[in-house]
């Protein structure tokens, strides 16, 4: 394997790189995205999980991991948005109040129905938060599912949230200079569409899609689409093939890390750095300092790691 000896110098690498320099040296602004959130749907550890990995956490030596999400932040009009309902959003509503204890929520932006991007909403509720009328954006069959079935529903009825119907591709503007444009992408829609969101400001534009099959299925050049912005979010969710023995890979597509960083192999250096790797499942070792996340960043690339600041 090709990248055999590149993770046998990263294994050098990784105790002797100093990763807070990256950390510390992020750009102040009063426009921001921060990263929430890094795992998959199930967060880390995953229920269930007796996996090595997970035992670091078990046994005190590692961090939770929560869902993936992102927020936007425009301290300019003292509001902020976020990218997915996540089950960890307690947590992560927390952690936008360690930036700014006076924001206004002023939405949710959903991707899609599976467990980790919309089931959050739950603590929106009159038996938790009992939220008025938050605005959730969602494309027409999202709504359609929550409007329909319960106890999604009843939020809805309780005007705990106010469901805004998006359009693929049609820009949403947010406050002045700051938009949101979703794009259909494909993957397991049982109960909605897929979207991944387009995030521009005067200044940057980010991508996110934290979930699709596989890049070669798409309808559009993710490499195009990654020359069109600043910075991209990038579903990670394996590091390779055998990250599930006994589980056809079939079933629940994803670009391995491995395929993605064979396909951008030949980048320039300006565009690898704007790829970011994120939404991991709890088997994957890039959500741990690992060899294998020192072999991604020793190539050009990114992980994301929760309380990442992206100024806009």
């Amino acid at each position: 394997m090709k990248y055999l000896l590149l993770l046998l110098l990263s294994i050098f690498i990784i105790t002797c790189t100093n990763r807070s320099t990256d950390r510390t040296s992020e750009e102040s602004s009063d426009v921001f995205i921060t990263v929430l959130g890094i795992a998959q749907d199930a967060g880390y550890p995953q229920a269930g999980c007796e996996k090595e990995q997970c035992q670091l956490f078990w046994n005190g030596k590692e961090e939770a991991r929560h869902a993936t999400s992102l927020a936007l932040v425009d301290s300019n009009s003292d509001k902020f948005w976020m990218f997915e309902a996540t089950p960890d959003i307690k947590h992560q509503l927390r952690a936008i109040t360690t930036i700014k204890n006076d924001l206004t929520f002023a939405g949710i932006f959903l991707t899609h129905a599976h467990i980790g991007h919309y089931t959050g909403l739950m603590h929106l509720g009159h038996e938790a938060m009992g939220a008025k009328q938050i605005p959730v954006f969602t494309m027409p069959r999202m709504a359609q599912y929550l409007s329909t079935n319960g106890p999604w529903s009843q939020l809805v009825d309780f005007e705990n949230i106010s469901l805004k119907q998006l359009r693929a591709d049609s820009a949403l503007s947010l406050t002045e200079g700051i938009s949101v444009t979703p794009f259909r992408v494909p993957h397991r829609d049982e109960f909605s569409e897929t979207v991944g969101y387009r995030i521009t400001s005067p200044n940057k534009a980010v991508l996110f899609i934290p979930d699709i099959n596989k890049w070669e299925v798409w309808d559009r050049d993710i490499i195009e689409e990654i020359a069109k912005v600043d910075i991209a979010f990038l579903d990670a969710t394996f590091f390779d093939a055998n990250e599930l023995p006994g589980r056809n890979m079939a079933d629940i597509p994803h670009p391995f890390v491995e395929e993605s960083m064979e396909l951008f192999a030949d980048l320039p250096a300006s565009e690898k750095e704007k790829i970011t790797f994120i939404h991991f499942n709890h088997t994957n070792p890039l959500l741990l300092d690992s060899p294998e996340r020192a072999l991604v960043e020793s190539m050009g690339f990114k992980v994301a790691y929760e309380g990442m600041n992206i100024a806009l």
